[in-house]
């Protein structure tokens, strides 16, 4: 069965068969608990660094069991901020059973880039938009750190840009091991949660090295966010 939006169900597949399932986000650096202003963290090129925001848009999130069927959970864009605890945590209901990946972009597309007021995890008061032209910040990372050669030696990385050659959306498949999320107790449909990891460390070094000390700020869509992006595209992975 085909759905309007080309993702493949499973055969018999009906709306009744839905079932809860929650997915968590764990944000971390390094393997420890991200604490927002009252940790002090180093990337690997030594530079020690505390955070004070760290957000990122995600949508599309779906779902492919161990058959190839897939099923899309949630088309909405959703704002994760670890400052807002109840961010942290999507209850989505799902049709599938005996997951083997969940996949999403992280980012916010082009229609609601240029769509005019948004409400809701996209009301520009969340602080995520730049403006008409150069739209949403997709992820954001701010803080402090003695290497950043800048006023009050702070930092500020807001990742966006959704044109051709600065689109800095990114798609993310994350796999989950087998067994993990085939069911639940008495043979119930696994409700979760999955719990997604997310790295800040591959920020500077998921795939190209971006030091604090030469890269402090990061404001506009460009070469420097397309880096950034690349790496932090990297950066999550499921909790076993």
């Amino acid at each position: 069965m085909t759905t309007a939006l080309g993702l493949l169900l499973a055969p018999g597949y009906k709306a009744t068969d839905h079932h809860p399932l929650t997915i968590c986000f764990h944000n971390t650096v390094g393997g420890r608990p991200l604490e927002l202003s009252t940790a002090v963290y180093d990337n690997r090129f030594g530079e020690p660094f505390s955070v004070e925001q760290f957000k990122y848009y995600i949508c599309s999130i779906r779902v492919t069991d161990r058959e190839g069927n897939q099923e899309l959970l949630a088309a909405s864009v959703h704002l994760v901020d670890q400052a807002d605890t109840a961010s942290l945590t999507l209850r989505l209901s799902c049709g599938l059973k005996r997951l083997r990946s969940i996949a999403f972009v992280l980012g916010v597309d082009s229609t609601a880039n240029t769509g005019g007021v948004m409400t809701g995890d996209l009301d520009p008061m969340r602080g995520m938009f730049w403006t008409w032209n150069s739209g949403y910040i997709y992820a954001r990372l701010e803080g402090q750190s003695d290497s950043a050669v800048s006023p009050a030696h702070r930092f500020s990385w807001d990742v966006g840009g959704y044109k051709t050659n600065a689109n800095a959306a990114r798609e993310v498949v994350v796999s989950i091991p087998e067994g993990q999320a085939d069911e639940g107790s008495g043979g119930k449909p696994y409700e979760g949660p999955i719990t997604i990891e997310a790295d800040l460390l591959k920020w500077f070094d998921g795939k190209t090295a971006v030091r604090l000390s030469a890269s402090p700020t990061c404001h506009e869509p460009g070469a420097l966010a397309m880096r950034i992006a690349d790496n932090y595209s990297n950066m999550f992975s499921i909790v076993h």
